[in-house]
């Protein structure tokens, strides 16, 4: 018989929020909601351990906010790896990205973000392969982000999307007592292809060093206003072409 599967819930919510969509590069435009991955990033800034994982089962829409855009100050080019390299070896200076508004790397960029968001995340917890028992156990690590979570403690500040969109977050110890905003939705909403998250979801349960390996899903929420997200009702599409 097939276990029942240990599942944590948590509120999330926060005045703005973006999940960039990987095709609109130059100009930031956010999903209208919250990713599979944004969700499993607001779980593990609170607790993570290479022992377990997250695997996002559902994510409900408790306000779907409104839509704002704005410009920005961000960076036209990234750090070279090789050149970071050599530098931590001693064997060459690392010459910084000057970010910051006038700064000769900095530039303006518009963004279609979200605001006034809050969702409900239902997640279940897995082991992976670097689990032990009896030292490790689901019900070990269930206590221990139930724990966290309900006293608000962290170990980064989670965050919707980008990093300077704080989330504050609450437990919620049973998920149907959370009114979701299903009048917001009046009807079922293709979201088309959408991000699932730049991991495999099912490699994480190995606990070896991932790498990047982006899959996508596509999806319509619907009148109850929640996002099925479980890779057993969802079919995974790897990265389609054309996107970075």
């Amino acid at each position: 018989m097939k276990e029942r599967p240990i599942l944590v819930s948590l509120k999330v919510w926060g005045d703005y929020a973006c999940m960039t969509r990987p095709e609109l590069k130059a100009e930031r435009v956010s999903y209208p909601l919250l990713t599979p991955s944004a969700a499993r990033g607001v779980l593990e800034s609170i607790y993570y351990e290479p022992q377990m994982s997250y695997l996002i089962h559902e994510i409900g829409v408790i306000r779907r906010g409104r839509w704002f855009s704005f410009r920005r100050n961000e960076v036209s080019k990234v750090v070279s790896m090789r050149a970071a390299s050599k530098a931590m070896e001693g064997g060459a200076s690392l010459d910084p990205i000057r970010a910051g508004g006038g700064a000769e790397d900095g530039t303006q960029r518009g963004m279609l973000a979200l605001a006034d968001v809050a969702y409900l995340i239902t997640a279940e917890i897995r082991l992976t392969s670097l689990a032990r028992s009896p030292r490790d156990s689901l019900e070990k690590y269930r206590d221990l982000f139930a724990h966290r979570a309900s006293r608000g403690k962290c170990f980064q500040r989670p965050y919707l999307g980008c990093r300077e969109f704080a989330a504050n977050f609450e437990f919620i110890e049973d998920p149907a007592s959370v009114a979701l905003g299903v009048s917001e939705w009046a009807k079922q909403e293709d979201l088309g292809m959408m991000l699932y998250d730049v991991f495999h979801p099912l490699r994480r349960t190995t606990g070896l060093p991932l790498r990047p390996e982006p899959v996508f899903f596509r999806r319509a929420i619907l009148d109850a206003a929640r996002l099925d997200c479980h890779p057993d009702r969802v079919e995974l599409i790897p990265k389609p072409g054309g996107l970075a």
